[in-house]
């Protein structure tokens, strides 16, 4: 009994009282039963808990993870508009997200774009009953609300927005910025998310007699085969290519290769790049949607790679430049990360392994050699790191998902049973699906950052650029010394 009743005065009831409580209770079970127990969805409250945890880690990455990461990086003079593009990017694309960019991403349409049949949420909180909307895992009859699942899917959103940035730093002026990022994210993340992600769900899938049909509604790269585990080409690669456009049409930054432009505060990046790689659990591990034994696989390989690419990353430039550097290391880390994202819940130990120790070297040279060979600005790696780290990772996905190296394998049956196998074909549909997020994010990107070019311009003026972003953008300094 609760402490409120304890206070009410009692009474006793009369005759015509009892009379009438009598009579509503008859007709109350008199009425059809409705069994809200049967009819509601049932919810695990763990897979629940992880994927609030979750959603709360990735935002964790944008800001202040992101926001930091590239804020050190730059010079002090830009540290303020660094960080102000990254907020505001996060807090822009999360709007799009609720207004349209869940529906056209995750519902029916083509194997490119989604509807719009779920226009700011609609459906997606309440059902016809009143009871909260499940959407389905990767595990028959088990779900997680709909609402959980698109707020989970809008961080992953908005810090692909926001990695671009690493590529027009410094000098892309700030309504450039937004009205790039939301065309961007419009044409370019809304429909490799549809083309990887969007699938009717293991329950669709009752017999093989159905197969082909439901596979027939999905986006195109999951029609394909490609394996994606948490967003190596919806985020890496399509965000990558898309900042090396970018650090391509905005042009070199004034005095660059000429110049020394150090990181302003390694310390600052150092501590983003912690808050990354913390937050990145709930980016793969989270991406599983269940807290079981693929999220434990996804959680550790996320821990192993990372740390074998950072290892592997300053080894390298020791032996290479004589000294080991806190960038290097950190870069390193950022590099493994990114890697096993597509693979984290796929492959096993040593394949995380190999990945770590790929995606170090490899990205090690595309920053340190690559990039000054072919006389690109792309300022803070987000090709780099993260369009090559993703293409490694993708590729890599194909090779060790193999149970025979340790790995998962992948679904055969289409989701019937589903029973788990491998063919070597896969490293192909990856490569494919390599491809596809390359050219999609290369035009869209070009076509949008031409239009801007031509109407009301890419780039800070020179004057502003010498000044800083901080003042001349936003009137404002990031430090008073």
């Amino acid at each position: 009994m609760s402490n409120l009743s304890k206070d009410l005065p009692t009474r006793t009831l009369g005759t015509a009282q009892r009379v009438a409580i009598a009579g509503a209770t008859a007709a109350m079970a008199a009425l059809p039963q409705l069994s809200f127990a049967q009819d509601a969805p049932t919810f695990n409250n763990g897979d629940v808990a992880w994927m609030l945890v979750s959603t709360a880690f990735v935002l964790l990455m944008s800001i202040p993870g992101l926001a930091l990461f590239y804020g050190g990086m730059v010079r002090s003079k830009n540290m303020l508009s660094t960080l102000m593009q990254i907020f505001t990017i996060f807090c822009v694309i999360a709007v799009l997200w609720v207004v349209y960019g869940y529906s056209m991403a995750f519902s029916n349409g083509n194997a490119f774009f989604g509807g719009l049949s779920k226009t700011l949420l609609s459906g997606v909180v309440y059902d016809a009953n009143g009871f909260f909307v499940a959407t389905a895992t990767f595990s028959k009859g088990v779900v997680i609300p709909e609402l959980l699942f698109a707020f989970f899917q809008l961080t992953f959103a908005a810090i692909t927005v926001g990695l671009i940035a690493g590529g027009y730093a410094e000098r892309m002026k700030f309504s450039a910025v937004l009205i790039f990022s939301v065309l961007w994210f419009t044409l370019s993340y809304i429909p490799m998310a549809h083309m990887v992600w969007w699938w009717p769900g293991p329950d669709a899938y009752t017999s093989p007699d159905v197969v082909a049909e439901l596979n027939s509604t999905a986006g195109y790269l999951w029609q394909l085969g490609a394996l994606d585990f948490a967003g190596g080409t919806v985020v890496h690669i399509n965000a990558g290519v898309a900042g090396l456009v970018a650090a391509l049409f905005v042009g070199k930054r004034s005095g660059y290769g000429k110049v020394a432009m150090p990181p302003h505060s390694l310390t600052m990046t150092m501590i983003g790049a912690s808050l990354l790689w913390f937050g990145w659990f709930g980016f793969n591990a989270g991406s599983n949607l269940e807290a079981n034994g693929y999220a434990v696989l996804a959680f550790g390989n996320t821990l192993f790679a990372t740390a074998v690419a950072a290892v592997t990353w300053f080894m390298i430039e020791w032996g290479i430049k004589g000294k080991p550097s806190l960038l290097g290391i950190v870069s390193g880390a950022v590099a493994g990360l990114v890697a096993i994202t597509p693979a984290c819940g796929y492959v096993g130990i040593q394949g995380a392994l190999v990945i770590g120790i790929a995606a170090g070297a490899v990205c090690f040279f595309s920053v340190g050699y690559l990039k000054n060979m072919l006389g690109y600005d792309d300022a803070l790696d987000a090709f780099g790191v993260h369009a090559v780290g993703g293409i490694v990772g993708a590729i890599l996905t194909g090779v060790f998902v193999d149970p025979a190296l340790g790995g998962a394998g992948y679904v055969t049956d289409g989701w019937v049973g589903p029973t788990f196998g491998y063919d070597s074909a896969q490293i192909m549909i990856q490569v494919k699906a390599v491809l596809v997020a390359i050219v999609w994010s290369a035009v869209v990107s070009s076509v949008i950052l031409a239009a801007l070019k031509y109407t009301i311009g890419l780039r800070a003026t020179p004057e502003q650029e010498s000044q800083g972003l901080d003042i001349a953008e936003h009137g404002e300094s990031a430090y008073h010394m």
